[in-house]
């Protein structure tokens, strides 16, 4: 399986704080965490990394941060040539506080205008695309000349072309803000009948898509066998950072895909890989190896480490729209840990 992964790169630096900053005030910092970041960048990162062949379709500068993206990238393998170089923009930079009591994180993006790719000229078919939605015309063209490819979205901040682009995916792998958003219901863990109603309205605006809602450290919702049911997440008492948590399940959900692995096989494994990277800092460092994310899968369903037996020529949950117009964009209140899943009452 090939797959292509279109949108954002950025370079991260991270330093760890006891509270937020005061106004006003100076700190000195000993150390600092430094790495590549961006959803996409991110996703490709783990698939490489996994033994996934992946290409990845992204915009970085001509400068320092950006060649530290392309080695990043050259030591999992990535297939380079479509990572494109602006000579009048920097790579887009992002500045990150964590906190050490909690692993939480606030980031400071520095960035121009997003850089849009020029290059569609492929020499391949992929089977898979993947896609964070920053560049909904790179998106689009992919999804217009590979419309026999699975299209998956990590649909997290909310923008009319985001909005457009999920219309033609087989999958959205959404955050709860962007469920919360578009269903217009908030969840509240404590009335299981909010998530329910939350999933049922993105299943009537999406009727052709499967959707996946992470929930940060309560899991992920989802739909299996006409049933819709949670995922505890795993229970991790060290948190040390959660940024790049959602990236890695992202990641991890294509590569669970690109397996042919069953939808729960997929959101468990993804779901896994994202709680374990909260132990360590700095988001491309905390890609899990894949044994470790088998270990924890064979203690959780019971069995071996081994993924479950891969299907060579997995086929798209279901059949979206061809493709976008381009001129066209206007639970339970305390999840069992213990389980695999919990099935919502309907």
């Amino acid at each position: 399986m090939k797959v292509l992964c279109i949108g954002h790169s950025s370079y991260d630096i991270s330093i760890v704080v006891d509270e937020y900053p005061t106004e006003n005030t100076k700190y000195r910092f000993n150390e600092s965490v430094k790495c590549g970041g961006g959803p996409a960048g991110n996703a490709a990162y783990l698939l490489g990394k996994w033994g996934i062949d992946t290409v990845l379709s992204t915009v970085v500068g001509s400068d320092d941060f950006g060649e530290k993206l392309k080695k990043e990238y050259s030591s999992v393998n990535l297939d380079s040539n479509y990572i494109e170089t602006s000579f009048d923009q920097d790579t887009s930079l992002s500045l990150i506080m964590v906190n050490r009591k909690n692993g939480t994180r606030t980031v400071f993006n520095v960035a121009g205008e997003f850089k849009p790719l020029k290059k569609f000229n492929y020499d391949f078919t992929p089977d898979i695309i993947f896609t964070d939605g920053h560049d909904y015309g790179a998106a689009q063209m992919a999804i217009s000349k590979f419309p026999n490819a699975i299209k998956i979205i990590d649909a997290g901040r909310i923008t009319n072309e985001l909005l457009e682009l999920c219309k033609y995916m087989n999958y959205i792998v959404c955050s709860k803000g962007f469920a919360e958003t578009v269903s217009g219901i908030k969840m509240d863990f404590n009335n299981p009948s909010t998530l329910v109603n939350v999933y049922s309205n993105l299943m009537k605006k999406y009727p052709n898509s499967e959707i996946v809602v992470t929930l940060e450290d309560k899991g992920a919702l989802y739909k299996d066998n006409n049933q819709i049911k949670i995922m505890p997440g795993l229970k991790i008492t060290d948190v040390q950072d959660t940024t790049g948590a959602g990236d890695i399940f992202h990641g991890a959900f294509v590569y669970g895909i690109a397996n042919g692995f069953p939808l729960e096989k997929t959101v468990t494994l993804a779901n896994i890989a994202g709680g374990l990277s909260v132990k360590k800092i700095g988001s491309r460092l905390s890609v899990p190896e894949l044994s470790a994310v088998l270990d924890e899968y064979a203690q959780k369903v019971g069995g071996t480490n081994q993924a479950p037996a891969p299907n060579p020529n997995p086929a798209p949950a279901s059949t979206p729209n061809a493709g976008p117009n381009p001129n066209n964009v206007a639970t339970p209140a305390a999840p069992n840990p213990a389980s695999t899943n919990n099935q919502m009452p309907q």
